[in-house]
């Protein structure tokens, strides 16, 4: 019988299809992650492909058209389909290819199924209409909505024998899945707005003077907004600086695969950085053959270098 490099059986062929359909839903909803995931070895790629998937699932009820009370009650029958997953329960032949895909990635990697609770926890602070006082209060939500998803895909990572500090580990994907969500809330800055959230710290707004929210193209009227962007984008970078630390711990192409996705994140806050308001006209974002040179970079070992020392000559 063929094994994977794990030494474990290849994927039945009803489980081979559960995770097609989950690269499929990866590919086509995820661009900046699927460029990272294409970097990893053809397991790991599948089961970040399963877990990508069922964190849409998640995010898909949060954001969608239905009424909160319905949206309340999908979210509560996704967390039953998860404790199924947890105990083992979800056959190969279930008809919900995400849960048989994300199934059998928790058979073959260690990964922390508790996180995807957590994820869950987030959405429905999102429901409940939640705002953030201070930073502190921000990274709560960070860390159920992307840090959870950090320490989750270094499940699927794992860290290099002997490596040294790698008992901070799962801290420092915890750091850079808060790096890569602050970055996602000042792109996205807009688009909350008008869908009625704000996530950014309202201590942070108001001493910018922000505090009256952006249902505009243009900053609020005697606003710092330039000044406030700035302050969360050294922030972020900051966060990058951190959890790049992990890096070092882990194999070649999974460490290629984080510094590719973080390395276009890493990128947008260079954009935003340049020219603040541009979150307030429209998303920003990379062209596909930026993201690809970022990608073939984070195989090279180039952009983790980079990063890593212009980050940490950055002031926090």
């Amino acid at each position: 019988m063929s094994r994977t490099v794990e030494g474990q059986p290849q994927p039945s062929a009803p489980v081979q299809a559960a995770y097609s359909y989950c690269e499929a839903v990866t590919g086509g909803q995820a661009r900046n992650f699927a460029y990272g995931i294409r970097l990893l070895p053809t397991e790991k790629r599948q089961a970040m492909s399963a877990l990508y998937a069922f964190s849409r699932r998640v995010d898909d009820i949060g954001d969608g058209p239905l009424p909160p009370a319905e949206k309340k009650e999908r979210l509560e029958a996704t967390r039953t389909l998860l404790g199924r997953i947890v105990a083992g329960e979800v056959e190969e032949d279930d008809t919900d290819p995400v849960a048989v895909a994300l199934s059998d990635a928790a058979r073959r990697f260690p990964l922390p199924l508790g996180g995807l609770d957590e994820l869950i926890d987030g959405v429905q602070m999102d429901l409940r209409g939640e705002t953030y006082e201070t930073w502190d209060d921000l990274k709560i939500y960070c860390r159920c909505v992307a840090g959870a998803i950090g320490r989750l895909s270094l499940g699927v990572f794992g860290t290099q024998p002997g490596a040294v500090g790698a008992d901070r580990a799962a801290e420092y994907a915890d750091t850079l899945g808060l790096a890569l969500q602050l970055t996602n809330i000042l792109r996205d800055v807009r688009e909350d707005a008008q869908n009625g959230r704000v996530y950014l710290p309202a201590d942070d707004l108001a001493k910018f003077g922000c505090g009256d929210g952006f249902g505009a193209d243009t900053p609020p009227p005697g606003a710092d907004f330039a000044g406030l962007i700035h302050f969360e984008v050294r922030r972020a970078r900051a966060l990058f600086a951190e959890g790049y630390r992990l890096l070092p711990m882990l194999d070649r192409r999974s460490g290629a695969c984080v510094a590719a996705m973080a390395g276009i994140y890493r990128r947008l806050l260079d954009r935003i950085e340049r020219d603040p308001e541009a979150v307030l006209r429209g998303r920003v974002s990379l062209p596909g053959r930026e993201k690809a040179y970022v990608a073939v970079r984070g195989l090279s070992g180039l952009d983790a270098r980079h990063i890593s020392r212009r980050t940490l000559r950055r002031p926090a």
